[in-house]
């Protein structure tokens, strides 16, 4: 019997024990250690690019079991920047992201999945999830890479991390028709968490 009691003390310590590696972080948003960028079509004839600064989100992250990773980050719509004032305007509009109905774009990842190393020797992953723009979710799948992990110079400690995914706007609702070479949109994310105390 206490041969028994002891295995059990012993495999609930080994599951404890590998619970709490697991940590959870906050997006740097203060920092500003946060981009969501953007590339599109415009009209076949060049790129616009663009960003939104009002991001922020919440991981937890283990190295060594990437696959309990969970993500979720929320993106103020209303912070788009073009490089162009009226170009943001009306991209706010109802012709697009419907800011005023819809202020918020969100990712809530369902599972992350392991793909190896890139050619840098990084971890990969497929992280799939949730993205919900203008009211409409459609699942998506990341191609991510964890960059790294350590202490920084302010006593926190941070990980960090990249994405890239691709997009259709016709997906995500009625858009404005700019044709059909400006329906796909290129998305790349970067940012660092810091772990909570």
């Amino acid at each position: 019997m206490l041969k028994k009691t002891l295995a059990a003390l012993a495999i609930g310590s080994a599951l404890l024990s590998a619970n709490v590696m697991a940590a959870d972080y906050t997006v740097d948003k203060q920092g500003q250690h946060a981009f969501v960028d953007f590339k599109i079509s415009h009209l076949g004839y060049s790129y616009i690019t663009g960003t939104f600064k009002d991001i922020d989100g919440t991981f937890s992250f283990d190295a060594a079991k990437p696959e309990d990773s969970k993500i979720e980050f929320n993106v103020n719509t209303a912070s788009v920047f073009t490089n162009n004032a009226e170009r943001d305007k009306h991209v706010s509009s109802k012709d697009f992201l419907k800011v005023a109905d819809f202020p918020k774009a969100t990712f809530k990842s369902t599972s992350v999945k392991s793909t190896g190393k890139n050619a840098a020797g990084k971890d990969t992953a497929d992280v799939t999830g949730d993205l919900t723009i203008a009211g409409v979710t459609k699942p998506v799948v990341v191609k991510a890479t964890f960059l790294g992990e350590g202490k920084d110079p302010w006593g926190g400690y941070r990980a960090g991390f990249e994405g890239t995914f691709s997009i259709k706007r016709s997906d995500f609702g009625k858009m404005m028709d700019l044709g059909p070479q400006s329906d796909a949109v290129d998305m790349y994310v970067t940012f660092e968490g810091v772990k909570a105390k």
